[in-house]
């Protein structure tokens, strides 16, 4: 790396929150998070790199009797080299950051005075969050020096989740100025010299929302991990406190240990973790499987997601026998963790990260630093992980099998393991702490300030709305698959609009099953998962659960009462376990000799279970919550992301999608599904069926309805 011509000074800006150097209120509210910790670490350990002359991290000066009066001092001390800078935003309370906006012109102004009192001005200006993103623009235009920016969360991600919590969007705006941010997030972007981001994932997944999405002007640097906490087995964790919780559960404790740690989420995939497990004998020969899925008491106060999969996870430990060969400690202390990958070490264990998919995988990085080999998933930023440490397998998330082999096939070779362990260690102590990340840091800064690489300008305009101005929502089977060119250049076609039009996929199967599918036969991940007929909805990029659509559905539910009625019936048969799910039972449908369906819904509504009974294929039968369908779902995500349904185009064939296509969306019927349940719909509604098949189908139907055009018209005028 070229040296410098003279040590630099950089500028750190983190406005909200509460910053000292000591002593850090981590989570005493929603500002004081994973970000204050990380900007005083930055500055701290940029601080002893011999290249570096001073660091300040500023922020806003605070003076208010419900916080610490070390928050109102002008200036503190982080070492001989940083300095935490607070400055005066016109306001001196303690506020929330959403309601900084008004006064963050104040705070820019202010800064500017202050740097311009210094000795020198600063060679780099690092903006950290949106709010710092919007003061980091001015100061760094008006002074004609570099801005770094991190995002650390990105609004368009925070307005999904929120979304997904069931908050009204106009709720959001007045609650959360996500408008403001978002735009401030658009404007840095435009303007930062670099972003940096921990993962690509983060790069590829989360900015690539944004109108301003620059890759070439982006550069991935991991965060650091606490090797005082992670560090190799010592041979003492046999005795500790660990060992004795996980005893209770294993006829042979001493075997190798097979570790997860993760919430009780289906995201986490834990469930497909144990169905590896338990469909190899060769791997329950050669080790234990021990899931730590956090502290609980007493199950029952779990939330209901939590319970289901933790029972489904009971269930699976009974269905493979797995009774001592398991464990599933209900608590363990934050030390206890470390002594947990210690232990699984010693064992000669592995860590296994199944996850459907994992933003970044901190996890990964403590069990390597722990001289644990990892099996990890192949979605997200294990890929970064793995690259790095050389310490593992990717896996198939969806693959029970791939999953067991990697898993033995470290386990069944000594040598394999070692090498595995050594390059673990090695390499987090290269890549992931915090010495790693600051000569990682300083390479950018230095490429930036000596002018080897410059910032690649862009052309790009801003879209005319925030929001997605459209919506395709088709099913998969006989749909999207089917014909593989046409499916190209459709998932083509999706590409080039995806930042306007969002892609919604809305399918009888499971999540796992649809993303399996998915992932086949390289189709990109959907903007929504609408799952298990309607009766479950994700968002990406992180596959988060609409929870409040859950509720909502919960309404008047009683599945065991369901299936206790149906149970005993001619021509009715559960579907295997797969094809079930929390809110959705599913029935092989036999008419020659079930009831009707008529007569099933009679007997269920004779007995109070007001419930939506689906026919489709003419051999499935399904039950879900009277509140639940696709159509349903549709309407519920259509509302939460403010898209009329006039320009949600719809495509199915089965009597399942009936309620998707009627009313006020666009539908289509590919060729190949003409025949199906939809077919009495050419009378009396207005659906378009095409004469092509497949995907090519679909693509017909968005020529028919002039659809992107449409979209783009409608947006114009909406705004």
């Amino acid at each position: 790396m070229m040296r410098p011509q003279s040590p630099r000074y950089i500028v750190l800006i983190s406005i909200h929150g509460l910053i000292r150097s000591q002593n850090l209120e981590l989570g005493r509210d929603a500002d004081t998070g994973g970000q204050t910790k990380y900007v005083v670490e930055l500055a701290a350990a940029l601080a002893q790199h011999p290249d570096i002359e001073q660091v300040d991290l500023i922020t806003k000066q605070i003076i208010d009797p419900k916080v610490s009066a070390d928050y109102g001092q002008p200036c503190e001390l982080i070492n001989e080299k940083a300095n935490i800078i607070r400055i005066s935003a016109g306001i001196d309370d303690y506020i929330p950051k959403e309601e900084l906006w008004d006064y963050l012109d104040n705070f820019a102004d202010n800064t500017l005075t202050y740097l311009n009192h210094q000795p020198r001005l600063p060679d780099l200006i690092h903006s950290h969050y949106a709010d710092a993103g919007y003061v980091g623009i001015r100061l760094a235009n008006h002074l004609g020096i570099p801005l770094f920016h991190t995002g650390h969360s990105l609004g368009r991600s925070k307005r999904k989740r929120l979304l997904a919590s069931g908050i009204k969007g106009e709720v959001i705006e007045n609650r959360y100025h996500l408008t403001r941010r978002i735009n401030a997030e658009e404007e840095t972007l435009a303007s930062a010299t670099r972003v940096i981001t921990s993962t690509q994932q983060e790069i590829q997944g989360q900015y690539a929302q944004y109108d301003f999405y620059h890759p070439e002007n982006m550069r991935v640097i991991p965060p650091g991990t606490d090797l005082q906490c992670f560090y190799p087995a010592t041979g003492d964790e046999w005795q500790g406190s660990v060992w004795q919780k996980l005893s209770v559960f294993l006829k042979e404790p001493r075997k190798p240990i097979i570790l997860a740690l993760s919430r009780l989420d289906q995201r986490k995939n834990i469930l497909g973790l144990v169905r590896a497990f338990g469909t190899s004998p060769s791997l329950q020969q050669q080790a234990n499987l021990v899931v730590f899925s956090g502290t609980r008491d007493d199950p029952r106060d779990l939330s209901s997601n939590a319970q289901a999969i933790f029972t489904e996870l009971l269930w699976a430990i009974d269905r493979y026998n797995l009774y001592g060969k398991v464990a599933y400690p209900k608590f363990l202390s934050s030390q206890e963790i470390g002594e947990l990958y210690r232990l699984a070490s010693l064992s000669q264990g592995v860590f296994v990260n199944p996850a459907l998919t994992e933003p970044f995988g901190l996890t990964l990085i403590e069990a390597a630093a722990s001289g644990l080999p990892i099996v990890a998933t192949e979605d997200g930023g294990p890929v970064d992980i793995l690259k790095n440490c050389q310490n593992g397998y990717l896996v198939n998330p969806l693959e029970p099998q791939d999953i067991a082999a990697k898993i033995s096939k470290i386990l069944g070779d000594a040598q394999r393991w070692r090498k595995f362990s050594q390059q673990g260690i090695h390499n987090v102590r290269r890549a992931y702490t915090w010495q790693s990340h600051v000569e990682r840091y300083m390479e950018v800064v230095q490429s930036i300030l000596n002018r080897t690489e410059s910032r690649q300008e862009l052309a790009i305009a801003r879209r005319p709305a925030l929001y997605h101005q459209g919506a395709i929502v088709s099913t998969i089977d006989q749909n999207l698959v089917g014909d593989p060119v046409a499916l190209q250049e459709l998932v083509t076609l999706l590409n080039q609009h995806r930042k306007e039009i969002a892609f919604c996929i809305a399918t009888g199967r499971r999540l796992d099953a649809a993303l399996k599918v998915l992932r086949e036969h390289n189709i990109p991940q959907p903007d929504v998962l609408m799952t298990s007929l309607g009766t479950e909805i994700y968002y990406a990029p992180q596959l988060t659960p609409d929870r409040a659509w859950s509720n909502h559905i919960n309404y008047l539910w009683n599945r065991q009462r369901v299936v206790d009625l149906l149970g005993d019936l001619p021509g009715l048969e559960l579907q295997p376990k797969p094809f079930q799910s929390a809110f959705k039972i599913s029935y092989f449908y036999d008419p020659a000799i079930a009831p009707s369906v008529e007569e099933l819904k009679r007997i269920l509504f004779k007995n109070d279970q007001t419930v939506n009974v689906m026919f489709s294929f003419g051999q499935y039968l399904d039950v879900v919550p009277i509140r639940a369908s696709k159509g349903y779902g549709l309407r519920w995500f259509a509302e939460q992301w403010e898209i009329p349904l006039n320009r949600i185009l719809t495509v199915g064939g089965s009597g399942a999608d009936e309620d998707m296509m009627l009313g006020n969306s666009l539908s289509v019927v590919v060729k190949n599904r003409h025949r199906e349940e939809l077919s009495d719909l050419n009378n009396i509604q207005p659906i378009y069926f095409s004469e092509k098949e497949f995907a090519a189908g679909i693509l017909d139907g968005l020529d028919h309805y002039d659809f992107f055009e449409l979209c783009r018209a409608t947006g114009q005028n909406h705004d």
